[in-house]
């Protein structure tokens, strides 16, 4: 195997430890801070998931801003907005993704310049570094 196949193989195979990286990271939700107790959590609460949530992109305001606003108007305010809010799409999608329950998913669907809702999911690559070409 010459120096430039290795090399090759390396890249790769770091590109590929990269993108799991991403989609773990985008998959991460924050932590309860501690001053939250326990007793407020509710049930709607333990039937949160990450969604990803897109959009129009907005011309009057910066992406991330429209994100938040766009969740704070089914979250109620704009600090619930910003701690559920756990990605900004602005580069190839505008769009957003956050933890959202069943009924807020069906709320922020029905929202003027929402394109789609779908629930985040992590996908299995179906190569690995022995099957590099």
């Amino acid at each position: 195997m010459g120096l430039t196949q290795r090399t090759l193989s390396f890249l790769s195979f770091t590109l590929l430890l990269l993108l799991i990286s991403i989609t773990t990271m985008a998959e991460r939700v924050p932590e309860k801070k501690p001053d939250q107790s326990s007793s407020s959590s509710t049930s709607s609460e333990s039937e949160s998931a990450v969604h990803i949530v897109y959009v129009e992109r907005p011309q009057d305001m910066e992406p991330e801003a429209f994100h938040i606003q766009t969740l704070a108007s089914v979250l109620g305010s704009e600090e619930a907005a910003k701690e559920a809010l756990i990605y900004s799409y602005k580069t190839a999608a505008s769009g957003f993704s956050a933890k959202l329950t069943p009924q807020q998913v069906s709320l922020i669907s029905k929202l003027p310049g929402v394109l789609q809702v779908v629930p985040s999911r992590t996908l299995q690559l179906h190569s690995g570094p022995g099957r590099l070409h």
